[in-house]
């Protein structure tokens, strides 16, 4: 079979987990457990080797003709308008489907350990395969519109896997404002859609090469309502606000949806649609901006965080903003680097958050933890991989990616940006290390108090089924910490051991022979205008790491002090506060609504529409009512009453036309 037609077999990689969803979803519960979990396993696992199958019939093509719309069928036919459900294999989405259905397939495979004894445990993998199956219509779709379907359906499953555990009213509300943040984002994506086929006359992406022939505030304007939908998918500040409430989820749903795939679907869109950031002489520069700010804003809210997985929600924000400050100086490639490195490191991260979790009895404040790397030496090998990846120390993943992106905003002569990235990275640094010191090493302050474990539950609380599946048939922990089944840490050790060889994509040594992704994804790139060398720059990256470390190991090395305080954040006095409270942005916006947004929304409510529109309505009906009601006295149902009324008739007749004749 020729390589195109391996690539018009494309359909196969989402139809797969599609299946899944379906078949759990109507014969789950008779599958059981944990036949459920391995079977939504197996389908996206298969949707991986069609992915390295497609990756390897398009690698066998020339370069200038690696892209390949496969045959489909019209989905849309209304006028001129049509829109045709047809599959693009290109090197960006080929790179997406093999990091979105491999790390998704260990993720999977986690889960089945993590879910044990969930009273809803095929239905969770059944929205499993169906988040992975949007995903992957999302990056393989030939057009924006269809790639917009795959875009609901990742907010949909979102919102079904954040509040999975929906008895708890903070998960039922997390998925709620994830689901209403998201519709935000949304909006700025549908505009962006109805001005290109307004401009271009078709939403295929074939025909971006058009955004150079328009004018270029329509180009501007385009390229900033694609980022307003970015921003909402990939928590960009101020749409971030949803995405540490995500933690409400199950914790594999933390690292599919913040490592994998919702939050890099705002990224592969901007790199997607990177035309109209080319040829606009500001959008790119605003992009650049709010990826740094959010970059910083989030590694400092990360500083004084307690909950081990909301740390790791803010890191991942913090990521997120990098990624979109390559994409804004042009660095398309460093984005995709790093959002393939992330993946990498953060799934691993997040995952062993699960890990410790599991191990400690549904424990998730880090101040009740601490030497854990004695009960749980798989985790927390794993785990410092994860941390040593993220703070950009040599050679793991994260120092190849995040340096390039630095390096790049330095050539470029965005210095204030390399400066915002530098800082950033510093922080990140530092707060990883913080998380690290405290739930693996220092005294075992878990011992303190059984209770903290997890074993006295308050009746309004809901037990996560990890708590259940770590003490079932295992009395033998008794109280302490234990390390993790099979099925939870073999993808712990797959996912450290990508960490460490996935620098190796795009090696900034010996240009034509080591960057791979590079040279594959053949994204055009800014040109390096002026600055330091990179060796220089590599140099000032590890150093910023490893400061940050260090810094964080002086205030950390004894754990927290006898008393519970923190050592660091006890530094920072007051703005401690502020940074607790994320910088009372999230207070802002709902205070925000729920003043002057409702009052407008009653005014509308009880001012426009009920005195307004139904007052109309109604106010037509209320006279039609007393209209008939009067005429109807008319009929009196007497005959001398319509004898003297005809005769009235006719006398008015008559003096009528005895007037006329008279005139």
């Amino acid at each position: 079979m020729s390589a195109r037609n391996l690539l018009d077999l494309a359909w196969l990689i989402p139809v797969f987990p599609a299946f899944g969803a379906v078949v759990l979803l109507l014969f789950g519960k008779r599958i059981g457990e944990p036949r459920a979990g391995w079977f939504a396993t197996a389908m996206i696992g298969l949707s991986f080797v069609c992915s390295v199958i497609a990756f390897f019939a398009l690698r066998s093509l020339n370069p200038d003709a690696r892209a390949n719309v496969s045959q489909g069928f019209t989905w849309i036919q209304a006028g001129t308008f049509r829109v045709d459900f047809r599959f693009l294999v290109d090197p960006l989405s080929s790179t997406m489907t093999l990091f979105v259905t491999g790390v998704g397939t260990l993720i999977h495979m986690y889960s089945v350990g993590y879910m044990h004894g969930d009273s809803r445990y095929s239905r969770f993998f059944a929205y499993l395969n169906l988040f992975a199956a949007s995903m992957l219509v999302l990056v393989l779709g030939s057009s924006f519109l269809l790639t917009f379907m795959g875009w609901e359906g990742v907010g949909l499953c979102s919102y079904l896997l954040i509040s999975f555990w929906f008895e708890r009213n903070s998960a039922a509300v997390a998925g709620k404002k994830a689901f209403i943040t998201n519709r935000v984002g949304d909006f700025g994506f549908m505009l962006a859609m109805f001005l290109i086929f307004q401009k271009v006359g078709t939403l295929d992406y074939s025909a971006l090469g058009a955004a150079g022939h328009l004018p270029q505030s329509t180009v501007t304007a385009i390229a900033l309502l694609l980022f307003l939908g970015a921003m909402g998918k990939s928590a960009q500040v101020p749409l971030h606000i949803w995405l540490p409430d995500a933690m409400e989820g199950p914790t594999p749903v933390s690292a599919l949806i913040h490592a994998a795939t919702m939050v890099t679907a705002g990224v592969f869109l901007l790199v997607r649609a990177h035309a109209y950031f080319d040829f606009s002489n500001h959008a790119g520069t605003v992009v650049a901006w709010v990826g740094a700010i959010t970059a910083l804003y989030a590694a400092s809210v990360a500083l004084v965080q307690n909950d081990i997985k909301r740390v790791l929600a803010y890191s991942t924000i913090s990521q997120l903003g990098y990624m979109f400050l390559a994409v804004g100086v042009g660095a398309y490639s460093a984005g995709i680097f790093h959002m393939i490195t992330h993946a990498f490191f953060k799934a691993l991260l997040f995952l062993g958050a699960g890990s410790v979790i599991h191990g400690m009895h549904d424990e998730q404040d880090m101040r009740r933890m601490g030497g854990l790397r004695k009960f749980m030496p798989i985790t927390a090998g794993t785990f410092i991989i994860g941390w040593l990846a993220i703070s950009g120390i040599i050679p793991f993943a994260g120092f190849w990616s995040k340096d390039e992106i630095l390096a790049k905003a330095w050539s470029t002569q965005n210095y204030a940006l390399w400066a915002i990235g530098a800082v950033a990275a510093l922080l990140t640094a530092f707060y990883m290390t913080r998380q690290v010191w405290l739930v693996f090493f220092g005294p075992e302050r878990w011992r303190d108090d059984a209770v903290l474990l997890g074993h006295e539950i308050a009746p309004t609380e809901v037990e996560e089924p990890v708590a259940a599946a770590a003490d079932h048939g295992a009395p033998e922990h008794g109280l302490e910490p234990h390390e993790s089944p099979w099925t939870m840490y073999v993808p712990l050790v797959a996912l450290a051991g990508l960490t460490f060889v996935g620098g190796a994509l795009d090696l900034p040594f010996a240009k034509a022979k080591f960057n791979v992704l590079d040279r594959w994804l053949a994204l055009p790139e800014a040109h390096p205008t002026s600055g330091l060398g990179g060796v220089a720059l590599s140099t000032i990256a590890l150093a910023i790491g490893v400061i940050g470390i260090l810094l964080a190991i002086h205030f950390y090395r004894n754990g927290l002090r006898a008393d519970g305080t923190d050592p660091a954040v006890e530094r920072l006095g007051g703005f401690a506060g502020v940074l607790e409270n994320a910088w009372y942005i999230d207070y802002g916006i709902a205070r925000f609504v729920s003043g002057p947004v409702t009052a407008f929304a009653r005014f509308l409510s009880d001012g426009v529409d009920k005195a307004g529109i139904d007052g109309a309505v109604n106010g037509i009906g209320t006279a039609a009512r007393e209209s008939g009601g009067g005429l109807r006295r008319l009929q009196t149902g007497l005959v001398r009453n319509y004898a003297l009324a005809i005769a009235l008739g006719t006398v008015l007749l008559l003096l009528y036309a005895a007037t006329r004749v008279t005139f």
